[in-house]
Order: structure tokens, then sequence, then C-alpha cells
């Protein structure tokens, strides 16, 4: 069976468009609308959901943090993923605590989005930062993943990363220095094999160090 999609996006033809590529790429797109009203209106007429959302972050009406949450409450059985040309840290962290398993740049190439998606589907997940260029560290990675061992605070700070917090934030929260902030930050980073704020908190929900 194909891959059900599902796109709400503002901009017509760059929703038509992203259809028709999906379908080119052996998907089957069951729904799009052109914000998050509009798709749950449409929901209503579905026979079967989608097994994946594409969401698009700002919409007018019913944003993306708004419909990602909606279809997380409602459909918890559909895998979310936010599709935007805003590469914004708070901005993608936000789409990623209403329940998105995956951010995506619009400008993300046609194959690219394919191996996502299909990753999406299969394992609930894709960060973007783990590629196929990484592929002998991860093996060797994967090999020592239950070796690998993480300190109380360097778990404190992975789940204020989860949240509006700044590093700044957390660190005086935490009641430490910057220089301390930024040991833990690199020392996650390492460990997880990431580069980002939003990498590191993907990684951790993966390896099921934090929830949200």
């Amino acid at each position: 069976m194909k891959i059900r999609i599902g796109l709400v996006d503002d901009h017509q033809l760059f929703r038509k468009s992203v259809s028709l590529m999906l379908q080119s790429l052996g998907f089957e797109v069951i729904v799009d609308a052109s914000h998050g009203k509009e798709l749950q209106e449409k929901f209503t007429k579905l026979a079967a959901v989608p097994d994946i959302m594409l969401i698009d972050v700002e919409m007018p009406i019913m944003n993306g943090v708004e419909t990602a949450r909606w279809l997380k409450q409602s459909h918890p059985s559909v895998r979310l993923v936010a599709l935007s040309m805003n590469d914004k840290e708070h901005v993608i962290m936000g789409m990623i605590r209403v329940g998105c398993c995956s951010y995506l740049l619009k400008d993300t190439a046609p194959d690219v989005l394919e191996y996502a998606l299909r990753e999406v589907y299969h394992k609930n997940y894709y960060n973007s930062e783990i590629n196929n260029s990484n592929l002998g560290k991860l093996v060797i990675e994967n090999q020592n993943e239950f070796a690998t061992t993480y300190t109380d605070k360097e778990l404190e700070f992975l789940h204020l990363a989860c949240t509006d917090l700044t590093y700044k934030q957390i660190g005086t929260k935490m009641k430490i220095s910057e220089r301390t902030v930024d040991g833990l930050r690199e020392a996650l980073f390492t460990k997880l094999n990431v580069v980002s704020r939003t990498g590191m908190v993907m990684e951790g929900m993966r390896k099921g160090l934090i929830k949200l």
C-alpha cells in the first residue's frame, strides 16, 4: 500500500506542486488544505486519515502550531512533519514541542524529502542532521549506544533545552556558569552526534532520554 500523505499550506501553487511531486515519488496525497480550519473540515469527509501530515508553519486563520496540536490530540496515529521556509530555532522547537517528528525546509531536495517521509513512516522520526554521509560513524555509535552514559546535569540540561528558555536562562535556572552551560551543550552534541539545539532535542527524543 502507498503511504498516505496530507498537506496543509496556504500557498496554493506550492501545495499543488508538492502534491504532484509526491505522487510521482509513489506517495498518495489524500487531502490538502490552505489552513488548519479547512483541514479540520476536510478530515470529517475522509475515509481514512493520512499516515503523514506535512504542515506549513505560517498560515492564516489556524497556523502550524495550532494545526499540529489539534492533529496530535484528535488523530494521534498521524505522524506530523513541519515543512517551512522558516529556519529560526525557536520556530522549529515550537513545532517539535506540539508533536512534529521532523522539520524540513521547503528547499529540501525531492530525494531527501522522499527519504525523510519514508523514515518518518517506518521509524516515526527523521533528523536532517543524521544522514547517510555519517553512516560509518553511526554504525559505531549504534554499537556503543547502550554504553553511552549521561550525567544528571546533562539530562536536566537536555530537558530544559526543550523549553523556550535561552541557554543563558537555562544556566540561571540550573545555577551554573555560562562556561558550564557551554560544556554541557558540547558534551551532549558530541554524545548525540548533532550540531544544533534542535538536533540535540530530536536525538534525545529518539533515544528516549526525553519526552515532550
